[in-house]
């Protein structure tokens, strides 16, 4: 029977709920009381921030953005894909992280979310940091039923000592609660489905549930019919598009699941098995499950890693580039090689620009989900041909509803801590902390003066 409360106004916290379902609904005009400012109840907007990195810098003479005049209206070779969200984004050039030095891959991934230097062993008594998105977590995570979502594409966990002396753990985790805790990702669509949608018992109950029947949604139509005769024309829209958009993630599982069960070929040994085959459906399955975790307000706070650093996944089907990425990183300044680097970089920013059309799409509030979210994009990583920490590739986007100004390009002549734009963040979100690891202050230009 329907699970949900009787009242004038249904709570944020309002769940569809089957056999081993938990099924969290999207902000709808019923959850906001009549007669009651928006600013004073739960369409106030949301505060979240998502983390999206970039593996092995990029070629910077492609990324960085052409014009002189301090905005976006020329765009690089490798930040093309964007355009249509340019009044959503800023670039920030020459931020660094200085205690990613002396450099290396392991330091690069590490340093990324915590700007913390990474102790040098190869053993299990390593220690970083408590990184960005975890102090978040702490705060605008505390409510949710998720405090955050940590995924990636690569599922290959190495131990062990990796690069230069620095234990793996450095770069397979870009998430830490404490200096000494990583936080384990993942990269199975399934898995990260289960997380969102399953309830109660391990894993292997709700799995076994979710195969039982046909669909998710199935086990709860009961409860969704209910509801809708309860809710005005406008929410029973949003209701339908955001069901219609979990049952067509779920099948696109269900699919790529049958298609690698059927498949002869050999399993990729950085791809999971039961995910799509080509590397950009799997990443925008895994996008797409991140706008849902978003939307249904079952996290706040998601990380998200493009591939690992050292990753030699190639990307031919995607860029014409036959070459694995980390030995072509190392391109010593070979024209042929740094072209087509940049061309990877590229892909890899289409992807995020998929993310940014994917949010700005999805109705949140009074805006759209882009508005509610403040996204970092970039690379711990500059030139990674010398393993640079130095003028590292970032992007800023979203976040509007916060006065985040969008179609900038913010240059520093001299060289600012990547940890001042993640105290930045966090302070926008509303985590009040007085310093970030390196931080000497904030980024006081990115965001404009909110007016009341």
């Amino acid at each position: 029977m329907s699970s949900f409360l009787t009242r004038q106004a249904l709570p944020r916290r309002t769940f569809l709920r089957g056999v081993g379902t938990a099924l969290a609904l999207p902000l709808l005009d019923a959850m906001v009381p009549a007669a009651v400012a928006a600013s004073r109840t739960p369409a106030r907007p949301t505060r979240r921030l998502g983390y999206v990195f970039m593996p092995m810098g990029c070629d910077q003479s492609r990324w960085t953005p052409r014009g002189t005049d301090g905005t976006l209206a020329t765009l690089s070779p490798i930040l093309e894909s964007l355009a249509p969200h340019r009044d959503h984004l800023t670039v920030l050039s020459n931020l660094e992280l200085r205690n990613a030095y002396p450099g290396s891959h392991a330091t690069s991934n590490a340093a990324f979310l915590s700007a913390a230097k990474a102790k040098h062993t190869e053993s299990n008594d390593y220690y970083l940091g408590t990184t960005a998105d975890q102090l978040a977590a702490q705060q605008i995570g505390r409510t949710t039923a998720l405090p955050s979502l940590e995924l990636a594409m690569d599922m290959l966990q190495t131990t062990g000592q990796c690069d230069n002396g620095y234990a793996c753990v450095y770069q397979n985790n870009l998430s830490w609660s404490s200096p000494t805790t990583p936080l384990p990702y993942e990269a199975h669509p399934r898995m990260v489905f289960e997380r969102l949608f399953g309830e109660g018992g391990s894993v292997a109950e709700r799995r076994a549930a979710l195969q039982r029947r046909a669909s998710l949604l199935d086990s709860v139509l009961e409860d969704i019919a209910a509801l809708q005769r309860r809710l005005g024309p406008s929410d029973q829209a949003k209701v339908r598009e955001y069901l219609d958009t979990v049952r067509e993630v779920e099948r696109r599982i269900q699919r790529a699941e049958a298609d690698v069960a059927n498949s002869p070929l050999p399993a990729d040994l950085d791809r999971p098995l039961g995910v799509p085959a080509a590397y950009a459906d799997h990443a925008k399955l895994m996008l797409d499950l991140q706008v849902l975790a978003f939307q249904g307000d079952l996290t706040r706070v998601i990380t998200f890693q493009l591939a690992r650093e050292t990753s030699n996944r190639t990307y031919a089907a995607e860029t014409g580039v036959p070459d694995p990425h980390h030995p072509l990183s190392h391109h010593g300044n070979d024209p042929a090689k740094v072209a087509r680097m940049a061309k990877i970089n590229a892909f890899h920013v289409s992807l995020f620009a998929y993310y940014l059309e994917r949010l700005k799409g999805t109705p949140d509030g009074e805006g759209t989900l882009l508005d509610h979210t403040m996204v970092l994009y970039g690379s711990g990583i500059g030139n990674p041909n010398v393993h640079d920490h130095t003028n590292l590739p970032v992007i800023v986007a979203g976040g509007r509803a916060f006065g985040l100004r969008g179609n900038r390009h913010l240059s520093y002549q001299d060289p600012v801590p990547l940890a001042n734009l993640h105290l930045t963040l966090l302070d926008k979100a509303g985590v009040q902390i007085d310093a970030f690891a390196d931080s000497t202050g904030k980024v006081t230009d990115l965001f404009r003066p909110l007016t009341v």
